[in-house]
């Protein structure tokens, strides 16, 4: 298999658990009747994404990045096959979200690494393209064929065949090929931290990291259940995510990979940033008209494109930040910060949703989405400064 491959295999992998979780879930649990409060607040299980940083030196110093893909993937298969003998309303329910979400979050750490170790900084634009195509594709197969099949097939065929598609994943990633790597063992634990820290312009980076995803990740929870409120059934939501979504999110991804590597970082950030946050807009229009389909079908086709072309470019801006000595750490960290901001803005989402409205909480989760863009030309002097240190 090729290295793209390889990348594209990993990335799947690490895309599956976060649109299990954020895609699927929702879904599970307004179908058993489970309050939009709830929902919100199930969001806090996904905290292990935002403090991966803390276990992410193990990752650098022990073992190989194989070893962690792969451990982490038997661990998704067993706990993907405990959810079929559960019942929502049960706490072992959310101990095991945030269990999967710690092994998912363990699991991106050595993706995400050895993806930076392997890519060229000159292949960035479209590595990213083909990571994200993986990922999105991954989170269309976990929230929209499984909850598509789950009306005909029941919730514990679709938990069960999920488990099995992981204990697959595990045997393939058995094979990936072995990367060398700078060492860190002789280094202090916070050498990856203070080399990130010490970089020109890291505080205004940092903010706008914290700020850029925020209203994408604010609207994700609400979105299944408007769906499901406006009486479109699980098949609907499914097949459509699977049909259009899929081919919308792919070409969103290979061209936001495309277009990065041909603006460069800066601009990709403004342009494809831009148009990212516009497509909450398409939900705001749906929900103010009555969610009729004629809104309803182009909101989903135009979230899911935006979102591909957004993410490929803020990837590559993340992985340009990261030295490849400290590949594992100095990405979860980063990647942390915005999960953060998310998973506060995902936890009020469904008060906010319940207290103004759908409609009013979609023009939210726009406003979110602009304050990073202020942060921009100081992101610009942090990037020229990494390339410069560079040559």
């Amino acid at each position: 298999m090729s290295r793209l491959g390889w990348i594209a295999l990993i990335a799947f992998s690490s895309g599956f658990p976060f649109g299990f979780f954020n895609e699927l879930i929702p879904v599970y649990l307004r179908t058993q009747g489970t309050s939009l409060e709830v929902i919100g607040l199930a969001s806090w299980a996904s905290l292990p994404w935002a403090l991966k940083f803390l276990w992410a030196p193990l990752v650098d110093r022990i073992g190989r990045r194989r070893w962690w893909i792969v451990g982490c993937q038997v661990g998704l298969a067993l706990v993907l096959a405990a959810f079929a003998g559960l019942r929502p309303s049960q706490t072992a329910l959310f101990v095991l979200l945030f269990a999967l979400v710690a092994l998912s979050a363990t699991q991106d750490i050595a993706v995400d690494a050895y993806t930076i170790e392997v890519t060229d900084r000159s292949e960035l634009g479209p590595a990213n393209g083909v990571r994200v195509t993986a990922y999105r594709l991954a989170m269309i197969v976990a929230g929209g064929a499984m909850v598509g099949l789950s009306g005909a097939l029941g919730w514990r065929t679709i938990f069960l065949a999920g488990s099995a598609l992981f204990v697959v994943l595990a045997l393939l990633d058995t094979r990936l090929p072995r990367v060398e790597r700078a060492s860190a063992k002789h280094q202090p634990l916070t050498e990856p931290v203070r080399e990130l820290l010490a970089a020109p312009g890291i505080a205004a980076v940092l903010l706008f990291v914290l700020l850029f995803k925020l209203g994408d990740l604010a609207l994700t929870p609400m979105v299944k259940p408007f769906w499901l409120d406006s009486g479109y059934s699980v098949e609907a939501i499914g097949w459509l995510q699977t049909t259009i979504g899929l081919g919308a999110s792919i070409v969103g991804a290979l061209l936001g990979g495309l277009l990065t590597q041909r603006m460069g970082t800066y601009k990709a950030l403004w342009v494809l940033g831009g148009v990212q946050a516009l497509s909450n807009l398409g939900y705001l229009a749906a929900a103010s008209a009555g969610a009729p389909p004629a809104l309803m079908y182009p909101a989903v086709v135009i979230e899911q494109f935006t979102a591909g072309l957004g993410t490929a470019a803020f990837l590559a801006f993340l992985m340009s930040l990261c030295s490849r000595a400290h590949a594992a750490t100095q990405f979860a960290l980063l990647s942390a910060l915005y999960r953060v901001a998310g998973i506060t803005a995902a936890s009020v989402s469904g008060f906010l949703t319940v207290r103004f409205g759908y409609s009013s909480y979609f023009l939210i989760t726009f406003l979110l989405a602009l304050p990073g863009f202020a942060l921009l030309p100081w992101v610009r002097r942090a990037l020229d400064s990494r390339i410069r240190s560079e040559k």
